[in-house]
C-alpha cells in the first residue's frame, strides 16, 4: 500500500521496550525519519517530533541538512551524530534498526551500531536542553509511545517493517 499526498504513518499501538527493523529508500535530495516514543495529545502537541526522538533518514549527498552534524542519515536527529557514516545513496535500500531497552537506545544503520546512548538521565536532559527541542517540554520524556514514519515532503519508501516487543 502507499500514502499519496503526504502524511506521517503512526502505529496504533504504543511500545516501551522494542526492536524495530526496516528498510528505507529515500529520493534524491530527500529527508524523512523514524520517530519513536510519540505521545499524541492534540491539546498539547501538533506534531510527532514534539515528543519523539528521531532516527534521521536523508540523502547525505544532496540534501543541505547533511552539512549539519547531527542531521545526517542515521543520526539521532539534532542530538547525537553517527559514529560512522555508512549510508547508501538514493535508489539503494538502507537497513535501519532501533533498539530501546530500559532506557538504553541503540541505532543501527546497515548493520552497524552508529548511535548508542542512555535516555532520560541527567546527560540526556542536558543534551535535549542544548538542542532545537529545548523549548518543547514533552520532547524525549516519554518512556512509552507510538512509532512513526515521517512525511517531510519528499518521496521515501519503506519495506520489511518488523517490530518486536522486548
Amino acid at each position: 500500500w502507499q500514502i499519496k499526498n503526504g502524511g506521517d504513518i503512526v502505529s496504533d499501538e504504543e511500545y516501551e521496550n522494542f526492536h524495530l527493523k526496516l528498510e528505507w529508500n529515500i529520493a534524491k535530495d530527500g529527508n524523512s525519519g523514524i520517530i519513536f516514543y510519540i505521545h499524541e495529545d492534540k491539546s498539547k502537541y501538533n506534531w510527532p517530533w514534539e515528543t519523539g526522538p528521531e532516527m534521521q533518514i536523508l540523502d547525505n549527498n544532496g540534501h543541505p541538512d547533511a552539512k549539519i552534524i547531527k542531521h545526517r542519515a542515521g543520526d539521532l536527529y539534532d542530538l547525537i551524530s553517527i559514529s560512522k557514516e555508512n549510508v547508501k545513496p538514493p535508489g539503494e535500500w538502507n537497513t535501519a534498526e532501533i533498539k530501546c531497552v530500559n532506557g538504553k537506545l541503540d541505532l543501527l544503520l546497515n548493520g552497524e551500531n552508529v548511535v548508542s546512548t542512555a535516555m532520560w538521565d541527567a546527560a540526556w536532559k542536558k543534551m535535549v536542553a542544548g538542542s532545537k527541542f529545548k523549548n518543547m517540554p514533552g520532547f524525549g520524556t516519554y518512556k512509552k509511545g507510538r512509532i512513526g514514519l515521517q512525511d517531510h515532503g519528499n518521496e521515501v519508501q519503506f519495506r520489511n517493517i518488523k517490530i518486536r516487543r522486548l
